[in-house]
């Protein structure tokens, strides 16, 4: 009887590493807004919070111990180049740049400007250019937003 060794797909052994790096990081800052580890601090959510995703990345590190890499990846640098092609698609890149671009408008332009613009370029892209259709869909989106957060909550929006 033959064992099945499981495969990781590309870059996922790196990312669980870095998922380590970043929860240790969560845990020292969270640690810091208090100073202490008392339990009725304003940093005791935040360091519990920390410890389940220490305690989650450990258990993800610990699972993927046995995996190997898929056999037809021959090397660091064609994995990397794997991971690139399957993570960073067109659609991904285009809808990550217009996201960065959307949080330095808010600065800039109101929220409901801002978001209109974002909602309506990414809606037209990814929808494949259909103008009317996605304008509507921007348009009955930003007003439930508007009456959810500024008429129901009363809440300011930048």
């Amino acid at each position: 009887m033959s064992k099945k060794i499981e495969r990781v797909q590309a870059g996922e052994k790196v990312f669980d590493w870095l998922l380590l790096l970043l929860s240790i990081g969560v845990l020292v800052e969270a640690y810091r807004i208090d100073g202490g580890l008392r339990l009725n601090s304003a940093g005791s959510f935040p360091v519990g919070l920390a410890l389940v995703m220490l305690a989650s990345s450990l258990a993800i590190l610990f699972s993927h111990r046995y995996k190997r890499r898929d056999e037809r990846i021959h090397s660091a640098l064609h994995e990397l180049q794997v991971f690139f092609h399957e993570h960073f698609q067109p659609h991904i890149v285009v809808f990550s740049v217009g996201a960065v671009i959307y949080l330095a408008a808010i600065v800039w332009a109101s929220f409901y400007v801002s978001t209109f613009i974002f909602l309506a370029a990414m809606f037209i892209y990814l929808r494949q250019g259909k103008v009317i259709s996605s304008l509507i869909i921007t348009a009955v989106a930003l007003a439930i937003i508007y009456v959810l957060f500024t008429v129901v909550f009363r809440v300011y929006l930048p």
